[in-house]
């Protein structure tokens, strides 16, 4: 569950940077960045520290288990939030404070970066979906699957197909790309490419969801807790993927109109002059 957290937040930006800001740059999407970024880590640092622990305890017994993992989340807690912090204090102060200026300013950077940016967010996303129908492949072969019920099969080979959808999805723009344009920069292609990689994440979303309902299925012996587990990793993943940049999206034009009224009445108001 802290896994799905950390790969729900990491990818978040990318969606977002899709439907709200049309691929183009702004203060807001760099905060964002940062912001998903740091709170990303967090989850994963105490992730890892889980599984190394759990891993190790077989290797060396509950202490060994609990020192391996609890000195594992505290590096990784340090590597990647106190050395920052530590630095901070001395170095940096001008880019921060560079970074800090024009908070809400709106850059459209050209086609070509908008081009490139759209499949380097695909690229972003692509290996986890991966890794995921990797282990989602492999698991058939084990035997812990053939004891399965038929039922927990099926959802399993759902999943399966849906992200194996999200991966064909996320592949598709620089196919598209080269076989349509020749890899020549163009709106239309910028328009398409990134819905590809918008929609990518819903089938993505529900596959990881089916399969964390799965899994819980072996590790809880109550249903609703399985279930409970699915339906928040997917609440997680839709909020964080969709509902969120289609908020803010429709948030971002009602200020856009309300900002444009009193110019239009005053453009009125002149012209009746």
């Amino acid at each position: 569950m802290l896994l799905v957290c950390a790969l729900g937040l990491l990818i978040f930006p990318g969606p977002y940077h899709r439907i709200v800001e049309e691929g183009k740059n702004s203060g807001r999407l760099s905060r964002l960045i940062g912001a998903a970024a740091a709170w990303a880590l967090a989850p994963f640092a105490v992730s890892i520290g889980l599984g190394i622990g759990i891993t190790c305890e077989r290797v060396w017994g509950p202490v060994g288990g609990l020192t391996a993992g609890a000195g594992s989340c505290l590096l990784a807690f340090g590597l990647w939030y106190g050395l920052g912090e530590y630095r901070k204090a001395s170095e940096g102060n001008a880019e921060r404070a560079m970074s800090s200026q024009n908070p809400e300013k709106i850059e459209d950077p050209g086609l070509h970066e908008k081009i490139d940016a759209m499949l380097t967010e695909a690229r972003v996303i692509l290996p986890g979906a991966q890794a995921l129908l990797g282990f989602q492949l492999a698991i058939v072969l084990t035997d812990s699957f053939e004891k399965l019920d038929t039922q927990l099969k099926s959802l399993h080979g759902i999943g399966l197909l849906l992200v194996c959808l999200s991966m064909l999805l996320l592949m598709a723009p620089a196919a598209y790309h080269r076989i349509v344009y020749a890899g020549e920069d163009s709106p239309d292609f910028h328009k398409f490419g990134s819905w590809l990689v918008t929609i990518s994440t819903a089938p993505l979303a529900l596959g990881l969801s089916v399969d964390v309902f799965v899994v819980g299925t072996k590790m809880w012996s109550s249903p609703a807790a399985a279930m409970l587990s699915a339906l928040f990793s997917l609440l997680f993943l839709v909020l964080a993927w969709h509902v969120v940049p289609l908020v803010a999206r429709a948030t971002k034009r009602q200020n856009r109109r309300a900002a444009l009224r009193p110019s239009s009445r005053l453009g009125v108001r002149e012209t009746l002059r």
